[in-house]
């Protein structure tokens, strides 16, 4: 998972355990976590034999599980390029690198699909630079909670919904992203070149970090309520045990986010931030394996409710203001945080914000703010720092490959 930048205020509902269907299998949720974060695998790296290695293992179980691949191949690849140091603004050339996402269908002839998704990759030995251990480097991160957790949990609703006797209205499409901790890269890309068309995907599932869930707090968060008007009360219609924190955004540190933009309803689910968080502490041994089993329970259950609902409605929520508690001031949009050239792209804009009131749209490429030269986010965020809010300043862009200024009010 990457990095919280942004602090929200979050609702609680408490209601009393009633759940219909139950995910029991506890032990193989435990034995995928295992696999997937022991050492043999390194911590499952970006591009890494090792990562293949998952991969592999989590194309095995979808087959095991009935699901169909496309083009006869669960691996679907991927081409990107990643500075794997951003801090170093000298480098001139970045090599090019394949990816792999994993992706599994369960076709019931129905006109809609629900997508459910996590991401399987984790910082391998600590080169990239998202380590939070004082010296990462060669380290192995095996990453239990994340995100093997969540990929367990794909792992389990395939099986679940494949065994499932009851007749499902909707098709699943189950994908394993790769990627996700260099910037939701496996998703993106994935969203930019489906194997269906976005257009008849009905929501998209996302888990990540769900195997820490506190045995007395019960506290679960789920992001993305607000992207359609429908879950907020459908979320509400179920009793349960969960101390539940809902946040509305579609926007987050997850690879929900790259379903968002394309207008897709999402939520996200996550039992919350601990100190092995991106250290190579986070082991299988740590995972509350009947806490995750619950979780999966309710979500199987939400997914359930939804067989009752007609397709769901998108709609767009606000945007989380990145470094809210650092800046004073936001511009309002959403960096591209695949995008390797010079400056920082646009991938979202807010509505009535002060990007979009200055005139910027989505694609734009900002290499200028005021007097500050934008190199990359990095630049970018720095720039912000030294402004206040209602002031107003001079932003330079590229926009289909011409040069653009706008004047911009925080």
């Amino acid at each position: 998972m990457k990095p919280h930048f942004f602090n929200t205020l979050l609702c609680i509902c408490i209601f009393s355990f009633s759940l219909k269907s139950q995910i029991n299998n506890i032990n193989s949720i435990k034995n995928h976590v295992s696999y997937l974060a022991s050492d043999k695998l390194k911590g499952r790296g970006t591009s890494s034999a090792d990562e293949l290695i998952a991969a592999n293992y989590l194309a095995d179980n979808f087959s095991k599980s009935g699901l169909t691949s496309f083009n006869n191949s669960y691996l679907k690849s991927f081409l990107y390029k990643k500075n794997p140091n951003p801090h170093d603004t000298s480098t001139t050339e970045i090599k090019e690198q394949k990816g792999y996402n994993v992706v599994g269908f369960l076709n019931n002839k129905a006109p809609y699909t629900i997508v459910i998704g996590a991401h399987y990759d984790h910082l391998g030995l600590g080169h990239d630079h998202n380590s939070l251990d004082a010296n990462p480097d060669g380290k192995i991160h095996n990453g239990a909670d994340d995100n093997a957790s969540g990929t367990a949990g794909v792992l389990e609703l395939a099986n679940y919904f494949s065994k499932n006797k009851s007749t499902e209205p909707f098709n699943f499409l189950f994908i394993c992203f790769s990627g996700e901790e260099l910037g939701l890269i496996g998703s993106k890309k994935w969203c930019e070149n489906p194997d269906i068309n976005l257009n008849y995907i009905n929501y998209m599932i996302n888990m990540d970090m769900i195997g820490r869930l506190n045995d007395s707090t019960k506290k679960l968060m789920i992001y993305g309520v607000g992207t359609s008007p429908s879950f907020v009360p459908l979320l509400d219609s179920l009793k349960l045990t969960f101390d539940i924190k809902k946040d509305s955004s579609g926007i987050g540190p997850s690879d929900q986010t790259s379903f968002y933009l394309k207008d897709i309803p999402v939520l996200h689910f996550f039992t919350g931030q601990h100190s092995d968080y991106h250290k190579p502490s986070d082991d299988a041994e740590k995972v509350n394996y009947k806490g995750e089993a619950e979780v999966l329970s309710y979500i199987v259950n939400v997914i359930e409710k939804t067989f009752h609902y007609p397709k769901l409605t998108f709609s767009k929520t606000r945007n989380p203001d990145m470094g809210k508690s650092s800046f004073k001031v936001t511009m309002g949009v959403m960096p591209d945080y695949t995008f390797d050239g010079l400056g920082m792209r646009i991938d979202g804009v807010t509505e009535n914000k002060p990007a979009f009131k200055a005139g910027l749209k989505t694609g734009d490429i900002v290499i200028k703010i005021g007097e500050f030269i934008i190199k990359d986010l990095q630049t970018y965020m720095k720039a912000l720092s030294k402004y206040e809010k209602g002031q107003t300043t001079t932003i330079e862009v590229i926009r289909n490959e011409e040069l653009k200024v706008f004047n911009l009010t925080f």
